[in-house]
């Protein structure tokens, strides 16, 4: 699963004009974008707040807000990109914080 390239789809509100994508190298990288995205947004929503704490509940709450989220992770095996939906992510998410609490 490591280094497959990941395009993550995104659309945060209905207006089709919200559409945006971002790649990333690997999958690990993709979800750590997605945190990233979910971090900015609780800044720009408590701009005095030095220190960001979240849990997964929140997270989810944050995926689940999006008008749309999928992702697309390359296959090498079959040389084309394999569509994924908002609860894959959601548990690639989980499992990615999960391994960087342990470390």
């Amino acid at each position: 699963m490591a280094n497959r390239h990941t395009i993550i789809l995104m659309q945060t509100s209905p207006n089709r004009a919200t559409r945006t994508f971002m790649d990333y190298e690997s999958i690990s990288q993709a979800m750590d974008g997605i945190c990233a995205l979910y971090e900015r947004k609780i800044k720009e929503l408590n701009p005095a707040i030095r220190n960001i704490t979240y849990d997964i509940a929140d997270l989810y709450s944050f995926i689940d807000g999006l008008a749309d989220l999928s992702a697309l992770v390359y296959d090498h095996s079959i040389q084309a990109y394999l569509p994924y939906d908002r609860q894959w992510i959601k548990q690639r998410t989980f499992n990615h914080l999960k391994r960087l609490a342990t470390h």
